[in-house]
């Protein structure tokens, strides 16, 4: 046994290699993306892995290689979770062979996530086990044990952890990396295989069957467990366990959930030994209508009686007061956090020099204030910042509603931004119903050639795999025309004439228009060794007019009514253009 300090995603691919991994799937998504970047990156055991195009395309890719008895991993988001809860519906009806676990991590408080939805929520509809770690170690141990009750039960097993989960880190106990190496071999059986109607009735009554003895098998494994002590009692889970765990008292009860389904019987049998019981848990009050509906004379406190918050991250300061406001004693006083007052605000900018920043001048500078900016998910969602995003919703979005927007009676131009990555994910789809149904619009293809905002995970965009093979280089060019796209012009943000004239081609254009803005992402380019000369601003030259600071780039400061450039410029020479002055101009050539 060896122990090592790691990051949480870490652990758990480690621990997926312990547990004889034979194929990965995935797409990126904070916070989840460090486990198959990890697994990438890793030299412990050979097996298949991928960056798949979107989370449905990667679960089914996974559940095809569990039905022919390797052991799968799936990754994702738990926003990814909605593109992919089609085939998890009904995976649960079908089982599996080899053991499959579907990473889907929550994003409580969402740092970086818009919705704070629980993926518990969709164990218990598609009637499947979730593990809910508490802290590292258990992470890594449960991922190893989620492949065994997988297979015990023939069922795909969700695994949820949660940002405070996958982002921190600690020291974790290892095991051996396993030698267990299978090959896949598909057995046809389409009563369990074709979910056609008359074969789903009977699979759905043999997937009722399991959830008694997998709840009851929960307990034995010691996921479920509980100690009494008073006449009060705790129950928690996931990382909020451990937050309870640092305060209770000694004479106060305390159970801990680390799995679902929970086993009723075991759970009234612990409730009723209570006057009073608190259950702290992160979002849904999933575990507390479980004890809700267990308890009979015993008093529950929770979130339906306002004592734990239904929003955002728990931590040991919300945990204790919960505590007080449920009546129940703690060791520790935890005060309020103090804000730190007079600082100034440091909103998300767009990296120096990013070409979606140019893009988005021009953008604006053309179609004008009042149009109409429906955008995506992305490190472009930071167009915010420039008044160039107007609606945000999921992946793959701002083509759906743009063109929605187009066929309400609206006047104002409909431009909408939606990066490569992005568009290759859900954004296809889009484009050909707009051009099928003739929407007015402008699409802009905001092509960096990476999927950079969740840490520069390559895509069929890129021409690498995960492992870094090449891969056939696709024309997004011919995807949009083959989708019905008459106008399609290609442009560099950096030629920022070129850009400003595209722009106007596609103002004067009837139909949908697609513009690809295409250089790579800055910081990827400069990983590559790609460099540019840098700028700087001429003093005597400068007249002090600003536009070079109004357009945002962080490289650019104005100090003394004059302009400056500092050390993050990338060269990228679009201010240059900016400035009516001439004052900007590349290093050495004042």
């Amino acid at each position: 046994m060896v122990k090592k300090y790691m990051l949480g995603n870490e652990a758990i691919a480690y621990a997926c290699c312990e547990a004889d991994l034979d194929f990965a799937s995935g797409y990126p998504g904070t916070p989840s993306s460090e486990v198959v970047d990890a697994l990438r990156h890793q030299k412990m055991r050979e097996f298949y892995i991928e960056w798949s195009v979107n989370e449905k395309i990667a679960f089914e890719n996974a559940l095809g290689a569990a039905w022919t008895g390797v052991r799968s991993l799936v990754t994702m988001k738990h926003v990814g979770l909605n593109v992919a809860a089609d085939p998890l519906m009904t995976s649960s009806y079908t089982g599996v062979r080899g053991g499959f676990v579907i990473l889907s991590a929550d994003d409580p408080y969402a740092h970086s996530s818009q919705n704070e939805q629980d993926s518990r929520v969709y164990a218990k509809f598609a009637r499947i086990p979730c593990f809910d770690p508490s802290n590292l170690q258990e992470a890594h141990d449960m991922m190893k044990g989620a492949y065994e009750l997988s297979e015990e039960f023939s069922l795909p097993v969700l695994f949820r952890p949660t940002t405070r989960i996958c982002h921190s880190k600690s020291d974790v106990e290892l095991g051996d990396i396993g030698e267990n190496h299978r090959t896949g071999k598909f057995t046809k059986n389409p009563k369990q295989y074709v979910v056609i109607p008359v074969h789903t009735r009977e699979l759905h009554k043999e997937l009722n069957k399991k959830q008694g003895p997998l709840a009851r098998r929960l307990v034995e494994l010691g996921l479920n467990h509980y100690e009494i002590k008073g006449d009060s009692a705790v129950i928690a889970s996931g990382i909020a366990a451990e937050y309870v765990q640092e305060i209770i008292p000694e004479d106060v009860s305390f159970a801990k959930i680390g799995a679902y389904p929970i086993d009723t019987e075991w759970l009234s049998g612990f409730i009723s030994k209570h006057k009073k019981v608190l259950v702290i848990e992160e979002l849904s009050p999933l575990v507390e209508e479980e004890v809700r509906q267990a308890a009979c004379e015993t008093e529950v406190f929770g979130k339906k009686n306002g004592c734990v918050p239904y929003e955002g991250e728990l931590d040991p300061a919300s945990v204790a007061l919960a505590f007080e406001k449920a009546g129940f004693a703690h060791k520790n006083k935890y005060p309020e956090p103090v804000a730190a007052g007079g600082l100034p605000p440091r909103p998300p900018l767009l990296c120096a020099g990013c070409g979606h920043r140019a893009t988005f001048y021009a953008m604006k500078k053309v179609f004008g204030k009042n149009a109409i900016y429906p955008s995506d998910i992305g490190c472009y969602t930071l167009g915010l910042q420039m008044g160039a995003v107007d609606t945000t919703i999921c992946m793959g979005a701002s083509i759906t509603v743009g063109s929605g927007m187009t066929h309400t009676g609206e006047e104002n131009d409909v431009v909408c931004t939606i990066g490569d990555s992005t568009f290759l994910h859900t954004g296809i789809p889009g484009l050909l119903n707009a051009a099928y149904n003739g929407a007015n619009m402008t699409v802009v293809i905001l092509d960096n050639r990476i999927t950079a905002m969740t840490g520069h995970q390559p895509n069929p965009n890129t021409g690498k795999t995960a492992l870094g093979q090449e891969s056939p280089l696709i024309s997004l060019e011919s995807l949009c025309r083959s989708c019905g796209v008459e106008l399609v012009d290609t442009i560099d943000p950096y030629d920022l004439t070129g850009t400003l004239e595209a722009f106007k081609r596609a103002k004067g254009h009837k139909g949908v228009k697609v513009i690809i803005a295409r250089q790579p992402c800055v910081i990827a380019a400069r990983r590559a060794g790609i460099k540019r000369r840098k700028y700087e601003v001429d003093p005597e030259t400068c007249t002090g007019c600003g536009l070079c600071v109004k357009y945002g780039c962080p490289a650019i400061e104005f100090y003394d009514n004059k302009a400056s450039i500092n050390e993050l410029c990338s060269g990228c020479g679009v201010c240059a253009d900016i400035c009516p002055a001439g004052a900007i101009k590349t290093e050495g050539k004042r």
